[in-house]
């Protein structure tokens, strides 16, 4: 008996262990909160390194920026699907973009990421320490992202200007639920054949504010004696981010094009960026794509500079290289990268898939 609580009680503190974190992350001004939100849609873009914040101009450029939905003719739409940590979290998006008229456009978009079906074992041993399987149940952790886009050419020559408003819904099983709304705004322009773009998210900073269930929390805050006993901040910022990039594209041969673009990710606080001070941290991202008369796409990226202290204290450089091919024909592309995007390190890579259809094909 002795050993079957043993193993009980260590799949309770396992429980806890992923409760109180996520419960936790729910504080006033964290540096990181609505992480989710940074880990970037469409294998095309994280197959290079999510440097595209000047060269994106299809339906998914609701996410990496709105100004460049301008670039669509006609009905677009998007499905993407990643799967992290073997298969245990799931983030999966979904995107449809249309032109109003010839000088703007609108997108929307939701984005789901989540781990399901987690043990909730907080009432499986009772306090005469009885236990009971059926008091078992399951529970889900998701991050849901609400998207609309607005984008219209301005007066200026060759001058986009995009803005996203944005709902994030995030849902612990029982335990914790909160609601936030935030803005994203982006320009891109082109000039002398080069493009460049910016774009500023959580312009406004990004609130969400929590509602935590007392009576579900009670259950296990006394479960590690002295620890976790008062409920946590139901307040939670997201500070503004900004993104640049510039790019241009060749034509290496008869069919072929090479496309280059490199972004800096500016985030106004310290960090492991590879350019870092008290104002702010700076980190580059490369991005190249090689296509065959775009039909077949050949896409390398280098992003997520980081340095990572090591046993002895002392710093490496980590990089993360990305890679993917793609495959378009009569309005329908499909994208691939393999990529561990959202971690640095000898973190596991990941496949990720999504696909675009562009309605303007088949009215053809």
């Amino acid at each position: 008996m002795f050993l079957i609580n043993y193993k009980l009680l260590k799949y309770k503190f396992l429980l806890i262990l992923i409760i109180f974190p996520l419960l936790l992350n729910a504080q006033v001004f964290r540096n990181y909160s609505n992480e989710f939100l940074n880990i970037g849609v469409d294998a095309a873009a994280l197959g290079m390194s999510k440097a595209v914040v000047a060269t994106t101009n299809n339906v998914n450029a609701s996410y990496w920026n709105p100004a460049g939905l301008v670039g669509i003719e006609d009905y677009q739409g998007s499905l993407m699907h990643a799967s992290y940590f073997a298969g245990i979290a799931n983030y999966n998006h979904a995107a449809f973009a249309m032109p109003i008229d010839y000088e703007s456009a609108l997108g929307i978009s939701v984005i789901r990421f989540g781990v399901d079906d987690i043990l909730n074992t907080t009432q499986l041993i009772d306090s005469e320490g009885n236990i009971d399987f059926n008091r078992i149940s399951l529970f889900s952790a998701a991050d849901y992202a609400f998207n609309i886009a607005y984008a219209r050419n301005l007066i200026f020559k060759d001058v986009k200007f995009g803005v996203n408003a944005k709902i994030v819904r995030r849902i612990i099983g029982e335990f914790a639920t909160s609601w936030g709304f935030g803005f994203d705004a982006g320009l891109q322009f082109e000039r002398n054949s080069w493009q460049f773009g910016i774009m500023a998210r959580d312009i406004t900073t990004t609130f969400n504010s929590w509602a935590i269930n007392e009576e579900e929390f009670d259950k296990i805050k006394n479960a590690i004696p002295g620890q976790n006993q008062e409920l946590p901040e139901t307040t939670e910022v997201t500070k503004p981010k900004i993104q640049v990039g510039v790019a241009k594209e060749w034509r290496v041969g008869r069919y072929l094009n090479l496309l280059s673009e490199v972004d800096l990710n500016i985030r106004f606080e310290q960090s492991n960026d590879i350019f870092s001070s008290k104002i702010g941290s700076i980190d580059p991202a490369v991005g190249f794509q090689l296509d065959y008369d775009k039909l077949v796409y050949l896409r390398l990226g280098v992003g997520n500079f980081q340095y990572i202290t090591e046993f002895d204290d002392g710093k490496s450089l980590s990089v993360q290289p990305n890679f993917g091919v793609g495959f378009n024909y009569k309005g329908i592309q499909v994208d691939y990268a393999l990529t561990n995007i959202g971690s640095v390190g000898n973190a596991l890579f990941s496949n990720i898939f999504s696909i675009t259809f562009d309605y303007s094909f088949f009215r053809n």
